[in-house]
C-alpha cells in the first residue's frame, strides 16, 4: 500500500509540476505577445476608418514601439514585471519540494 502512496503522491507532485511551468510560460509568453497583439488591433481600428493594411502597419509599428519604449523608461517596471515571474517559479518550486517531504513521511 505504500508503494501505491507513494506514486500517488508522485503523480501529484508532476501534475503541480506541469501546472507551474505552464504558467511561468503563459506569463512570459504574454510579455512578448501583448506587443504584437497591440498592432494588430491598431491595424485593425485603422482599416475601420478605410487605411489600407500595409499603411496601417507602417503606423501602427512605430505607435507600438513608442509605447513599449516610454513603458521601459519607467524605472521600477521592468524589474516589478520579471520579479513576478521569478516569484512564480519560486512558488512552484517550494511546492514541489513540499511534495517530496510528504512523499518521505509515506515512505516510512
Amino acid at each position: 500500500m505504500k508503494k501505491i502512496d507513494v506514486a500517488l503522491v508522485r503523480w501529484l507532485q508532476f501534475i503541480v509540476f506541469v501546472i507551474f511551468t505552464f504558467a511561468v510560460l503563459v506569463y512570459f509568453s504574454a510579455m512578448v505577445l501583448l506587443p504584437l497583439e497591440l498592432v494588430a488591433l491598431l491595424i485593425k481600428l485603422f482599416g475601420v476608418f478605410g487605411v489600407s493594411s500595409l499603411i496601417s502597419a507602417l503606423i501602427a509599428i512605430p505607435i507600438v514601439g513608442y509605447l513599449t519604449f516610454s513603458a521601459y523608461k519607467i524605472p521600477a517596471l521592468g524589474k516589478m514585471i520579471v520579479d513576478t515571474g521569478v516569484d512564480l517559479v519560486n512558488i512552484g518550486k517550494a511546492r514541489i519540494e513540499a511534495f517530496n517531504e510528504i512523499a518521505d513521511s509515506v515512505k516510512g
